[in-house]
């Protein structure tokens, strides 16, 4: 089986802000919500774990499986998508100026500036991460868990699913969400 989480809650994600590539920790409710993850989803098999070298990330995992003794590998395609010189920007729903809010509303006609990355790009890292990582394990019978963030989740489940860009967002990724993909 495949599954995938996104990691807890943190502070800039209650103050709205993009986050991206920039390294937030956890702040408690996000601990707690990974703790109560870990009780939740105890009973589901994990052989190994993929995770976002981000600490967000890296927390959920631990709190996530703590007490269970499941390798949790770090690999770098697994970062968030890069929002420039956005990341840091409160409330981009609200601020039609801002040329990262067309990711959230038309994501098949977003164009990455400032420095943000494309959504090609983000497919084409999680992609080549699917197969050279986690193809050759569901092969051999492995149950795999991928700890990352809304947009790198996306672009895996929508690879998974056939998505269009068009629809990018549709499975609402929520903080501490297990989502079994396969």
């Amino acid at each position: 089986m495949l599954y995938i989480i996104r990691h807890g809650k943190t502070d800039w994600n209650l103050k709205h802000k993009l986050q991206g590539k920039t390294d937030i920790p956890l702040n408690d409710m996000g601990r707690d919500m990974a703790k109560e993850a870990g009780e939740l989803y105890k009973d589901i098999n994990f052989d190994i774990c993929f995770c976002s070298p981000l600490v967000r990330a890296r927390e959920t995992a631990e709190l996530l499986l703590q007490g269970r003794n499941i390798p949790v590998i770090i690999d770098e395609r697994l970062t968030e998508m890069g929002f420039g010189i956005y990341e840091g920007t409160e409330n981009v729903f609200e601020k039609p100026e801002c040329p990262v809010r067309e990711l959230f509303f038309n994501p098949a006609s977003y164009k990455p500036v400032g420095g943000a990355e494309s959504l090609e790009s983000l497919i084409s890292r999680t992609g080549e991460f699917l197969n050279e990582k986690v193809w050759p394990l569901m092969d051999e019978g492995k149950d795999v868990l991928i700890v990352g963030h809304g947009a790198m989740n996306s672009a895996i489940i929508g690879q998974i699913r056939n998505t269009p860009l068009e629809k990018f967002w549709a499975e609402g990724i929520e903080n501490c969400r297990l989502i079994k993909l396969l």
